[in-house]
């Protein structure tokens, strides 16, 4: 595994949810959030949807997604990829949780569930939590009194990563 691969995988971990993008028929793009259900050391991300779910017909009509993630921390990560459907029951049995039964009342065996896997392509980090957070509000009281702007550490709070 590279190292883009392992960083991108180990930003990925941090979060939750995703706002997943996908591109609707008419061209226009729709977003809607999901719950991460696993992330492979690959840097799939796996999620549970639906079978009859937009989501699902925009993904099989353009499988070009972008991942958009963010906490409360000012962190912040997208990541574009190839979007994949599966109605694998063992997929679906390895990443089933129990509170996921709200969506699907019938539960891990319900017919409609399916799942939508995000191969990554492309990722966007953003990191102003910790350190950086210091180091970015020092740049940005130096670029406000300067009138410059704002210093980005490459590679520590912003960066490419190419897996």
């Amino acid at each position: 595994m590279n190292t883009d691969t392992q960083k991108l995988c180990d930003l990925i971990k941090k979060f939750r949810t995703a706002m997943l993008v996908t591109r609707e028929l008419d061209d226009r793009l729709k977003t809607v959030p999901m719950a991460v259900a696993h992330v492979e050391d690959s840097g799939r991300v796996w999620f549970l949807t639906s079978r009859d779910s937009g989501k699902v017909h925009n993904v099989e009509g353009n499988p070009n997604v972008q991942l958009v993630f963010s906490d409360d921390n000012s962190n912040y990560l997208t990541v574009t990829g190839e979007a994949l459907l599966s109605t694998d029951r063992a997929k679906i049995e390895e990443l089933w949780r129990e509170p996921l039964k709200v969506w699907f009342p019938g539960g891990r065996e319900d017919p409609t569930i399916a799942l939508i896997a995000v191969d990554p392509v492309r990722g966007e980090f953003w990191d102003n939590s910790g350190f950086h957070k210091l180091q970015y509000l020092w740049e940005a009281a130096r670029a406000y009194v300067s009138g410059d702007t704002p210093k980005v550490h490459e590679g520590e709070q912003h960066g490419v990563l190419r897996p």
